[in-house]
């Protein structure tokens, strides 16, 4: 669940294995620029040149992509870096002892990451500040010292939890622009969790509440997701995040 507990298994450093998808992805990205130039203008689409196993690989190679976008991007490689990324793993596929290793190396690729997490952060905040003023200022909105925004859109009438405690809720989860990255729905029906392996803002808020209520929270990426944001890219580094949270029931209660 993206508004809870998923928020405490978000992982802080770059893999070998990340890393190894990264540059697998690369390679299948130089090979079809290879061939692009030899193509025909109007070939056919995968799915009716391929075989099934073909098919199969392509999905492989879909899926390496997908998990390797985020990584690239993180790295915020420039075209020539590029290359010399295709150099290594083409060294290595080719059963050359590599000249550089990611024991040596893997630390800076960090360090280049964190730093470019920093810098899209601070321009997402800054994006961001005025969407959280203007949620600040509505009728029936309350600021807190932490920079959450809460407000009651339909009161309850149950007990408030306490930190402690476990909760039901359903929830959806957007960005400023509206976008919608997660929402209980998704998986099914309302999520259960306890309320401090949560994210901040939902520790903080989800205690304001009484079952049976439904409230807005804004949350700044400082009780939210932070510099990073999440794995997938659904949340960008620095992003304030909007909930519409209805409690539904405390556990044990």
């Amino acid at each position: 669940m993206t508004g809870a507990s998923r928020a405490e298994r978000h992982s802080r450093t770059m893999t070998r294995k990340s890393v190894l998808v990264l540059l697998l992805a690369v390679a299948a990205v130089a090979g079809g620029c290879q061939k692009k130039a030899a193509a025909p203008a109007a070939a056919a689409s995968p799915a009716t040149t391929m075989t099934e196993d073909e098919k199969a690989v392509y999905a492989l190679g879909a899926a390496i992509g997908q998990q390797a976008a985020q990584s690239i991007k993180a790295l915020n490689l420039s075209p020539a870096e590029l290359e010399i990324m295709k150099k290594g793993l083409g060294a290595s596929l080719a059963g050359q002892t590599p000249e550089y290793t990611l024991e040596k190396y893997g630390q800076k690729l960090q360090a280049r990451a964190e730093a470019h997490a920093s810098t899209a952060a601070a321009g997402e905040k800054q994006k961001s500040a005025a969407f959280r003023d203007s949620a600040a200022a509505e009728s029936g909105a309350i600021k807190t010292s932490s920079g959450l925004v809460f407000k009651t859109i339909k009161p309850g009438s149950g007990p408030s939890p306490k930190a402690t405690d476990t909760v039901q809720c359903n929830y959806r989860g957007t960005l400023p622009d509206g976008k919608e990255f997660d929402a209980s729905a998704r998986h099914g029906g309302p999520a259960t969790f306890q309320l401090n392996q949560v994210i901040p803002c939902w520790t903080e808020a989800v205690q304001r509440m009484k079952v049976g209520e439904k409230a807005r929270l804004v949350c700044p990426s400082e009780i939210a997701y932070g510099d990073r944001g999440t794995p997938d890219g659904s949340i960008p580094p620095g992003a304030t995040l909007v909930f519409e949270v209805e409690l539904l029931a405390i556990k044990g209660r």
